[in-house]
């Protein structure tokens, strides 16, 4: 059963539970890894109204400076706090080099925790599920979705070049013989493979193909073979 998780967690809270939620052991230093922002409650000090302003009771002011983090990710035995947010949420320097407060007085947010648990499973999840199987021997994409990718990275005619089905183009090269078989209009060319011949053969920069794998929906199903791809040709 999992333990109750409070609005705002120690460090030694927010560890047992993300240990809970991932079955993995955690520190203070791998909640910093993560990025998860850290608190101090400040209680009102008449000595600096202006970082206060309507608070009068306190509030709970965040750590994010590299430095303040790397000390308390390195093991300080205390937290140095020398730049955070006043009440209203506007960055300042904390005066006479800042404020020193325990260790006991970190406090992690439940929704930043909550967030962090829910994203550590979404990867673990998409980590385990298999490739996709993309590359079936009639699939692929047709020739608008060809233009709209690649038409603009290459000085030829893609269309006319796509039609004439020469070269990489043809049978010998990315076009997928069983899409043809009744009639050219159902065309389809495997991306991957026109893409790479695109590159050696036109000059396709590679950054612009890395992108075009990125950016159009019609192109996510080949991008883990795209970069499969990539990387045993060492590109």
């Amino acid at each position: 059963m999992s333990t109750p998780l409070p609005f705002r967690a120690t460090a030694a809270e927010a560890c047992a539970w993300l240990a809970q939620q991932t079955a993995t052991p955690w520190t203070l230093a791998r909640l910093l890894e993560h990025a998860v922002t850290p608190y101090v409650w400040l209680d009102y000090d008449a000595a600096f109204p202006e970082l206060f302003g309507d608070a009068n009771g306190g509030y709970a002011a965040p750590i994010f400076f590299e430095d303040d983090i790397a000390r308390l990710a390195a093991g300080g035995a205390d937290v140095l706090i020398t730049l955070t947010k006043d009440a209203y949420k506007i960055p300042v320097r904390l005066p006479g080099g800042g404020f020193t407060r325990r260790l006991d007085d970190l406090r992690f947010q439940r929704k930043d925790l909550e967030k962090l648990a829910g994203r550590l499973k979404h990867e673990a999840e998409a980590a385990r599920k298999p490739p996709a199987a993309a590359a079936e021997s009639t699939s692929g994409i047709g020739k608008a979705e060809v233009l709209a990718a690649f038409a603009s990275l290459v000085r030829l005619d893609l269309d006319k070049a796509l039609d004439e089905a020469a070269g990489i183009f043809g049978d010998e090269g990315a076009r997928i013989k069983a899409s043809v078989r009744k009639s050219k209009r159902h065309a389809v060319w495997q991306p991957v493979t026109l893409a790479l011949g695109l590159h050696d053969v036109h000059r396709a920069p590679l950054g612009a193909l890395k992108r075009a794998f990125k950016v159009h929906d019609f192109l996510r199903a080949w991008e883990d073979e795209w970069e499969r791809s990539l990387r045993l040709l060492g590109k």
